[in-house]
């Protein structure tokens, strides 16, 4: 065993430049949102198409912004995957709504549009499409199911990711994004709202900054900056600061070559993995721009030697981090227990719950790191200890 060998399961990958970044709001005295997060905003727009981009301070409150500004509340119900991130229906539940789950394609591991008609009542006031770990969900078929119902992008790893040619972000009603260390660009913490729509950005703009009427900055640049704005919105402190901003912007930079490089190591693992039978590699549809947030295999335990959580501990022991993809969220104790979901409703999602597995993929491995990996998953498939 290589006791010495540390591959993590995600590393961001910054440096000297955002370092540099950091000292314009330092020195200016502008550390909140302010002049860096509006540059952000404008190129993370541009950059995915859309006409507006709203950063605020994580992709869950990003959520929650939306569906707030849609003016979900009690009594509506708002679709969701079974297979996600527990952030995902907790902001459906922030709004005093119903999160309704719907299974997955377990090829995609995204929303299953086949599943979707049965899941749709009246009271169904939006869906929330997770292009999970960068891969976009099918778009055309869930909108043609949905019927005008508001579409919501879940698109927290799916930065850079593209659908049909068009980037994520601009596929629905509104998206949200996250910056999250795990990320391909990374804010430390942080989320970006985007849209078309401008009364929703508008609203937007407003319950993130406590529900004024301006923002700081305009009041402050304004002929009359001593008086305080009206307040007519019971809004939210979901407010990103300067320093992230400016850290953004140099991020913003390098996604496209950070994706390059990861789609490349990508490729390398699905070819050189094919030959361990019970190690499912996943797949990327022909119309879809794969961002690979996270490389996601799956063990398929009926041929597999052990189990996934036996050959994530075996692989720990070897120094290789591995996660689970990601949540079978009927399966989570308080969803299970507290509002009573019953995770054997969803057979697709508590699979994949269960055989998924996330190998390391990021911008700071080496090849050598991918060498390192493939060797050792091969030579425990060929039955080493």
């Amino acid at each position: 065993m290589n006791k010495l060998r540390s591959i993590q399961i995600s590393q961001p990958c910054t440096g000297e430049e955002e370092w540099q970044a950091l000292k314009e709001p330092l020195m200016s005295g502008w550390i909140t949102q302010g002049p860096k997060v509006a540059a952000f905003e404008q190129a993370f727009a541009s950059r995915h198409h859309v006409r507006y981009g709203l950063a605020a301070s994580s992709c869950t409150t990003a959520l929650h912004l939306i569906l707030a500004s849609l003016e979900i509340g009690p009594g509506d119900e708002v679709i969701v995957p079974a297979f996600t991130w527990v952030a995902t229906s907790n902001a459906v539940l922030y709004c005093g709504a119903k999160p309704v789950f719907v299974d997955i394609d377990p090829h995609t591991f995204n929303l299953d549009p086949k599943s979707l008609s049965a899941a749709i009542t009246p009271k169904t006031r939006a869906i929330i499409p997770v292009h999970l770990f960068g891969l976009c969900a099918d778009m055309n078929a869930i909108a043609e199911a949905a019927q005008g119902i508001p579409l919501v992008e879940d698109a927290a790893c799916a930065t850079g990711s593209t659908y049909k040619g068009r980037p994520a972000g601009g596929l629905g009603t509104a998206a949200a994004f996250s910056f999250h260390p795990r990320k391909s660009i990374t804010t430390g913490e942080g989320g970006m709202v985007t849209t078309n729509d401008k009364a929703l950005a508008e609203c937007v703009a407003k319950l993130r900054n406590h529900g004024a009427e301006i923002s700081e900055e305009q009041r402050h640049q304004g002929p009359q900056p001593y008086l305080l704005p009206d307040f007519n919105l019971l809004g939210f402190n979901y407010r990103m600061t300067d320093l992230q901003g400016a850290v953004g912007l140099v991020q913003l930079e390098k996604l496209d070559t950070m994706i390059q490089d990861r789609a490349r190591w990508a490729a390398y693992y699905i070819e050189e993995l094919r030959a361990i039978p019970w190690l499912e590699p996943p797949r990327i549809p022909a119309d879809c721009g794969h961002a690979w947030q996270s490389f996601i295999c799956t063990v398929n335990e009926t041929h597999a030697p052990f189990s996934r959580n036996e050959l994530m501990a075996k692989l720990q022991e070897r120094g290789i981090s591995t996660r689970p993809g990601t949540q079978c969220v009927p399966d989570l104790g308080y969803y299970r227990n507290q509002l009573h979901f019953n995770p054997e409703d969803y057979p697709n999602a508590l699979r994949c719950a269960q055989q998924t597995l996330a190998l390391p993929l990021h911008n700071r491995m080496q090849a050598g790191d991918f060498g390192y990996i493939v060797e050792t998953l091969t030579k425990l498939s060929n039955g080493a200890d």
